[in-house]
């Protein structure tokens, strides 16, 4: 789901500051239907394009990382084949 997120908040970040004070005159009325603590937050940090930018580092680092540790998995998995099948051979 990385690749939609950024292509989406990339898509969006143009229009960012018109949607945060969508949100600021939605609020009323959000809040009349749901308990939201977060929404006058979010509201404001989606006032700056630069909140977006780090947004962005912030998905692109964590897949990097999923993508390191799978990578690891693999590879770990892999040696643990080769030592089996090597000690299965010299059996």
């Amino acid at each position: 789901m990385t690749v939609p997120a950024i292509f989406f908040l990339e898509s969006v970040k143009p229009l960012s500051f018109v949607g945060s004070q969508a949100l600021h005159f939605f609020e009323p009325m959000v809040n009349a239907f749901f308990q939201m603590r977060d929404y006058e937050r979010f509201a404001i940090l989606m006032e700056r394009r630069e909140n977006l930018e780090v947004l962005l580092v912030k998905i692109e680092a964590r897949d990097d990382a999923a993508r390191q540790e799978e990578r690891a998995v693999r590879e770990r998995e892999r040696a643990e084949r080769a030592a089996r099948k090597r000690g299965k051979d010299s059996s």
